[in-house]
């Protein structure tokens, strides 16, 4: 997430009551999350396990939550809850924005575009040509949709990424402050759900077509010719590369990459990454072959006790 213009060190310090180590005027440009931070980005870190993983990081702004050694051309912000203060941050940087209209007037709406009633389209939205959106879909504020994209009904494009952090037995939201990226001839079917990134971007791309009821979680990016079936869900901050084809609910664990023209088959669950060019079945999936093998030998397990009885 950048900033509209960079900060100073101080003044960044200033907003969330924190104790700042390295020059004032140092140079912020934006803040993100470990596995998308670049030079100019805070990050934030509250557990010493992730302490080196942060420090080393690309981010050359560390909010911490206890005073160490400040790695050469970096600075710290030290601060007593960390996610807290990030929160803090995001909401003032990105905050909510209301719109009491179906349509916002800061919308901008390429030529040809049809939209039809009881659509949402939040704030700072932007979608491209020819697009077609369906009664009752939903695009939530900062969002971009491409050319020739179709969204079905109840579809819900930007909502807030499902990520919380426990704390004295309760949770605590992660604000939200990225966006969805819906690349050009995009497909979205009805009931579909795309969650913004926190501080980065969820991204849909090329050509995609998304069955009915999938579920992209936050900071994940789609590549470009996938075709997802009905009761997919991808959990966040995961990659799917080009040509990749998800049968029926098909569930992926966060973090990891599915590799170019993957198949997984119908009701598989991916627990790691997984190579392109092959096709996938079980849960955790492994290749269909192995998988198929394995199923047939369970088939003749009643018929092998028999036979060591005898």
């Amino acid at each position: 997430m950048n900033y509209p213009a960079p900060q100073r060190l101080d003044h960044i310090a200033s907003l969330i009551d924190a104790e700042f180590v390295g020059p004032a005027d140092f140079e912020i440009l934006g803040q993100n999350e470990i596995h998308v931070v670049r030079p100019g980005d805070i990050v934030f870190v509250d557990h010493p396990k992730y302490y080196h993983k942060a420090l080393d990081s690309a981010a050359t702004i560390i909010l911490i939550n206890q005073k160490v050694e400040c790695p050469a051309g970096k600075a710290l912000l030290v601060h007593d809850d960390p996610f807290g203060a990030f929160n803090k941050l995001t909401r003032h940087f990105r905050p909510f924005v209301y719109s009491n209209t179906m349509i916002d007037p800061s919308a901008e709406i390429g030529e040809g575009t049809k939209i039809q009633p009881g659509a949402f389209v939040g704030p700072n939205v932007k979608i491209g040509k020819n697009c077609l959106i369906h009664a009752n879909a939903t695009i939530n504020h900062d969002c971009e949709i491409g050319d020739y994209v179709e969204i079905h009904s109840n579809v819900v494009v930007g909502s807030d990424a499902h990520y919380y952090q426990k704390k004295n037995d309760q949770y605590r939201t992660l604000q939200s402050g990225g966006k969805v990226i819906i690349e050009n001839h995009a497909t979205l079917g009805a009931g579909t759900t795309i969650d913004r990134g926190v501080s980065g971007e969820t991204i849909i791309g090329w050509g995609t077509k998304l069955d009915n009821l999938c579920h992209i979680a936050h900071d994940t990016r789609i590549g470009k010719n996938c075709l997802f079936a009905a009761h997919t869900g991808v959990a966040g901050c995961t990659v799917v590369e080009d040509n990749v084809v998800m049968w029926g609910r098909v569930g992926i664990t966060s973090g990891i990459t599915i590799g170019e023209n993957a198949v997984i088959l119908a009701c598989s669950c991916v627990s790691k990454s997984l190579e392109g060019n092959k096709t996938y079945f079980g849960s955790p999936a492994i290749e269909a072959r192995e998988a198929w093998k394995q199923l047939a030998l369970i088939r003749k397990l009643p018929e092998i006790m028999v036979r060591l009885k005898a």
